[in-house]
Protein backbone atom coordinates (compact mmCIF):
# COMPACT_ATOMS: atom_id res chain seq x y z
CA UNK A 1 0.00 0.00 0.00
CA UNK A 2 3.13 2.33 0.62
CA UNK A 3 4.40 1.30 -2.61
CA UNK A 4 1.53 2.13 -4.42
CA UNK A 5 0.70 5.84 -2.21
CA UNK A 6 3.90 6.68 -3.72
CA UNK A 7 2.71 7.67 -6.81
CA UNK A 8 1.22 10.69 -5.49
CA UNK A 9 2.40 14.12 -4.42
CA UNK A 10 3.64 13.28 -0.87
CA UNK A 11 1.55 15.84 0.99
CA UNK A 12 -1.44 14.20 -0.94
CA UNK A 13 -0.21 10.59 0.05
CA UNK A 14 0.14 11.78 4.15
CA UNK A 15 -3.75 12.50 3.38
CA UNK A 16 -4.70 9.61 1.91
CA UNK A 17 -2.56 7.61 4.37
CA UNK A 18 -4.07 9.10 7.22
CA UNK A 19 -7.82 8.20 6.23
CA UNK A 20 -7.14 4.80 5.22
CA UNK A 21 -5.11 3.79 8.99
CA UNK A 22 -8.65 5.30 10.58
CA UNK A 23 -10.34 2.76 7.87
CA UNK A 24 -9.09 0.11 9.51
CA UNK A 25 -8.66 1.16 13.27
CA UNK A 26 -12.35 1.79 13.32
CA UNK A 27 -14.25 -0.81 10.68
CA UNK A 28 -14.33 -3.29 13.18
CA UNK A 29 -15.90 -1.28 16.07
CA UNK A 30 -17.40 1.54 14.34
CA UNK A 31 -18.07 0.68 10.44
CA UNK A 32 -20.20 3.82 8.96
CA UNK A 33 -17.13 5.91 10.37
CA UNK A 34 -14.70 3.71 8.60
CA UNK A 35 -16.98 3.72 5.90
CA UNK A 36 -16.64 7.96 5.74
CA UNK A 37 -12.97 7.57 6.46
CA UNK A 38 -12.74 5.35 3.14
CA UNK A 39 -15.19 8.21 0.68
CA UNK A 40 -12.53 10.67 1.90
CA UNK A 41 -9.69 8.67 1.10
CA UNK A 42 -11.21 7.97 -2.25
CA UNK A 43 -12.29 11.35 -3.39
CA UNK A 44 -8.33 12.22 -2.60
CA UNK A 45 -6.91 9.40 -5.02
CA UNK A 46 -9.41 7.13 -6.38
CA UNK A 47 -6.71 5.83 -9.00
CA UNK A 48 -4.81 3.64 -6.41
CA UNK A 49 -5.88 0.21 -6.19
CA UNK A 50 -5.05 -0.34 -2.23
CA UNK A 51 -7.80 2.46 -1.71
CA UNK A 52 -10.73 1.32 -3.89
CA UNK A 53 -9.82 -2.40 -1.95
CA UNK A 54 -10.58 -0.16 1.64
CA UNK A 55 -13.12 1.38 0.26
CA UNK A 56 -14.59 -1.83 -0.78
CA UNK A 57 -14.12 -3.09 2.87
CA UNK A 58 -15.87 -0.32 4.57
CA UNK A 59 -18.70 -0.36 2.24
CA UNK A 60 -19.15 -4.31 2.85
CA UNK A 61 -18.78 -3.80 6.18
CA UNK A 62 -22.08 -1.47 6.44
CA UNK A 63 -23.84 -3.79 4.08
CA UNK A 64 -23.28 -1.78 1.25
CA UNK A 65 -22.88 -4.71 -1.40
CA UNK A 66 -23.50 -3.07 -4.54
CA UNK A 67 -20.80 -0.23 -3.75
CA UNK A 68 -18.63 -2.68 -2.50
CA UNK A 69 -19.00 -4.51 -5.15
CA UNK A 70 -18.30 -1.96 -7.75
CA UNK A 71 -15.21 -1.17 -5.46
CA UNK A 72 -13.55 -4.73 -5.29
CA UNK A 73 -13.45 -4.63 -9.44
CA UNK A 74 -11.90 -1.84 -9.69
CA UNK A 75 -9.42 -2.74 -7.34
CA UNK A 76 -8.97 -6.03 -9.41
CA UNK A 77 -9.04 -4.32 -12.65
CA UNK A 78 -6.36 -2.16 -11.39
CA UNK A 79 -4.03 -4.92 -10.13
CA UNK A 80 -5.12 -8.41 -11.71
CA UNK A 81 -4.85 -10.48 -9.09
CA UNK A 82 -7.82 -12.82 -7.60
CA UNK A 83 -7.12 -12.29 -3.97
CA UNK A 84 -10.79 -10.44 -3.93
CA UNK A 85 -12.82 -13.14 -5.27
CA UNK A 86 -14.56 -14.46 -2.27
CA UNK A 87 -15.75 -10.96 -1.32
CA UNK A 88 -16.80 -10.16 -4.85
CA UNK A 89 -19.04 -13.90 -4.42
CA UNK A 90 -20.10 -12.74 -0.98
CA UNK A 91 -21.26 -9.56 -2.23
CA UNK A 92 -23.84 -11.13 -4.69
CA UNK A 93 -25.36 -13.41 -2.08
CA UNK A 94 -25.68 -9.56 -0.34
CA UNK A 95 -27.40 -8.34 -2.89
CA UNK A 96 -30.09 -11.52 -3.00
CA UNK A 97 -28.20 -13.56 -6.39
CA UNK A 98 -26.54 -16.79 -4.47
CA UNK A 99 -26.63 -18.59 -7.86
CA UNK A 100 -23.77 -15.99 -9.00
CA UNK A 101 -22.10 -16.68 -6.38
CA UNK A 102 -22.20 -20.65 -6.85
CA UNK A 103 -21.17 -19.80 -10.68
CA UNK A 104 -18.15 -17.78 -9.47
CA UNK A 105 -16.82 -20.94 -6.88
CA UNK A 106 -16.29 -22.55 -10.22
CA UNK A 107 -14.32 -19.73 -12.03
CA UNK A 108 -10.83 -20.36 -13.21
CA UNK A 109 -10.12 -17.46 -10.79
CA UNK A 110 -10.75 -19.65 -7.56
CA UNK A 111 -7.45 -21.92 -8.41
CA UNK A 112 -4.99 -18.43 -8.33
CA UNK A 113 -6.20 -18.31 -4.80
CA UNK A 114 -3.61 -18.99 -2.23
CA UNK A 115 -4.87 -21.44 0.55
CA UNK A 116 -6.61 -18.65 2.99
CA UNK A 117 -8.60 -17.34 -0.36
CA UNK A 118 -9.74 -20.98 -0.81
CA UNK A 119 -10.81 -21.74 2.35
CA UNK A 120 -12.78 -18.53 2.07
CA UNK A 121 -14.53 -19.29 -1.49
CA UNK A 122 -15.41 -22.28 0.25
CA UNK A 123 -17.24 -20.52 2.98
CA UNK A 124 -18.92 -18.09 0.67
CA UNK A 125 -20.35 -20.87 -1.29
CA UNK A 126 -21.78 -23.11 1.36
CA UNK A 127 -23.31 -20.12 2.66
CA UNK A 128 -24.67 -19.22 -1.24
CA UNK A 129 -25.52 -22.81 -1.59
CA UNK A 130 -27.66 -22.37 1.92
CA UNK A 131 -29.38 -19.45 0.50
CA UNK A 132 -30.57 -21.59 -1.99
CA UNK A 133 -31.82 -24.44 0.97
CA UNK A 134 -29.30 -26.63 -0.72
CA UNK A 135 -27.62 -27.84 2.64
CA UNK A 136 -26.46 -31.09 1.54
CA UNK A 137 -24.88 -29.70 -1.00
CA UNK A 138 -23.81 -26.97 1.56
CA UNK A 139 -22.29 -29.35 3.98
CA UNK A 140 -20.88 -31.37 0.90
CA UNK A 141 -18.63 -28.14 -0.06
CA UNK A 142 -17.47 -27.88 3.05
CA UNK A 143 -15.82 -31.22 3.41
CA UNK A 144 -12.66 -30.24 2.48
CA UNK A 145 -8.72 -31.53 3.39
CA UNK A 146 -8.52 -28.63 5.43
CA UNK A 147 -11.42 -29.48 7.59
CA UNK A 148 -10.30 -32.60 8.11
CA UNK A 149 -6.72 -31.21 8.83
CA UNK A 150 -5.10 -31.59 12.34
CA UNK A 151 -3.10 -28.22 12.43
CA UNK A 152 -4.92 -25.00 13.54
CA UNK A 153 -4.64 -22.24 10.89
CA UNK A 154 -6.53 -18.44 11.08
CA UNK A 155 -9.20 -20.34 9.15
CA UNK A 156 -9.81 -23.69 11.30
CA UNK A 157 -12.00 -22.46 13.92
CA UNK A 158 -14.41 -20.49 10.99
CA UNK A 159 -14.24 -23.38 8.10
CA UNK A 160 -15.39 -26.03 11.68
CA UNK A 161 -17.80 -23.77 12.42
CA UNK A 162 -19.88 -23.15 9.55
CA UNK A 163 -19.34 -26.99 9.07
CA UNK A 164 -21.02 -27.57 12.60
CA UNK A 165 -23.49 -24.99 11.73
CA UNK A 166 -25.02 -26.47 8.24
CA UNK A 167 -24.71 -30.30 10.25
CA UNK A 168 -27.13 -28.59 12.95
CA UNK A 169 -29.61 -26.73 9.71
CA UNK A 170 -29.53 -30.70 8.55
CA UNK A 171 -30.85 -32.29 11.72
CA UNK A 172 -27.12 -33.58 12.24
CA UNK A 173 -27.28 -33.14 16.23
CA UNK A 174 -24.54 -35.37 16.81
CA UNK A 175 -22.73 -34.43 14.21
CA UNK A 176 -22.82 -30.68 14.75
CA UNK A 177 -21.83 -31.14 18.18
CA UNK A 178 -18.64 -32.82 17.68
CA UNK A 179 -17.67 -30.26 15.26
CA UNK A 180 -18.34 -27.46 17.37
CA UNK A 181 -16.39 -28.70 19.92
CA UNK A 182 -13.38 -28.73 17.56
CA UNK A 183 -14.35 -25.28 16.59
CA UNK A 184 -13.96 -24.29 20.32
CA UNK A 185 -10.74 -26.02 20.24
CA UNK A 186 -9.02 -24.05 17.30
CA UNK A 187 -10.98 -20.96 18.01
CA UNK A 188 -8.20 -19.08 20.16
CA UNK A 189 -9.40 -15.78 19.93
CA UNK A 190 -13.18 -15.93 19.78
CA UNK A 191 -13.81 -15.09 16.36
CA UNK A 192 -17.16 -17.13 16.83
CA UNK A 193 -19.54 -18.08 19.27
CA UNK A 194 -19.24 -22.07 18.98
CA UNK A 195 -18.57 -22.01 22.73
CA UNK A 196 -22.04 -20.62 23.46
CA UNK A 197 -23.55 -23.12 20.63
CA UNK A 198 -22.03 -25.96 22.25
CA UNK A 199 -23.32 -25.45 25.77
CA UNK A 200 -26.65 -24.77 23.94
CA UNK A 201 -26.58 -28.15 22.83
CA UNK A 202 -25.14 -29.41 25.51
CA UNK A 203 -28.62 -28.01 27.56
CA UNK A 204 -26.73 -25.50 29.42
CA UNK A 205 -27.57 -21.96 30.42
CA UNK A 206 -25.59 -18.91 31.98
CA UNK A 207 -27.36 -17.60 34.37
CA UNK A 208 -26.43 -13.96 36.66
CA UNK A 209 -25.56 -15.75 40.25
CA UNK A 210 -25.82 -12.37 41.51
CA UNK A 211 -28.85 -12.30 43.87
CA UNK A 212 -30.03 -9.36 46.29
CA UNK A 213 -31.06 -12.32 48.85
CA UNK A 214 -27.74 -13.99 48.75
CA UNK A 215 -26.36 -14.94 52.34
CA UNK A 216 -22.94 -15.37 51.22
CA UNK A 217 -20.17 -13.51 52.65
CA UNK A 218 -18.82 -11.92 48.71
CA UNK A 219 -22.91 -11.29 47.83
CA UNK A 220 -21.96 -13.86 45.14
CA UNK A 221 -20.90 -11.43 42.03
CA UNK A 222 -19.90 -14.49 39.13
CA UNK A 223 -21.78 -15.92 36.77
CA UNK A 224 -22.73 -19.23 36.60
CA UNK A 225 -23.33 -21.90 34.22
CA UNK A 226 -25.83 -24.61 35.51
CA UNK A 227 -28.10 -27.80 33.45
CA UNK A 228 -31.56 -26.91 32.41
CA UNK A 229 -32.12 -30.58 34.35
CA UNK A 230 -30.74 -28.45 37.14
CA UNK A 231 -33.16 -26.26 37.00
CA UNK A 232 -36.33 -27.73 36.26
CA UNK A 233 -35.22 -29.98 39.06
Amino acid sequence: MRQELMSLPKGLADDVSRNLVMVARLIDEDPEGAYGYSRVALRLASRVAAVREAAGFAAYATQKYSEALAEFRAARRMTGHADLWPMMADCERGLGRPEKAVEMAGAPEVKKLDKAGQVEMRLVAAGARRDLDQLDAAIVTLQSPELASNSAQPWTARLRYAYADALLAAGREGEAREWFAKAVESDKDGSTDASDRLAELDGVEFVDALDEDDDSPEGGSADSAVDKDDLEG
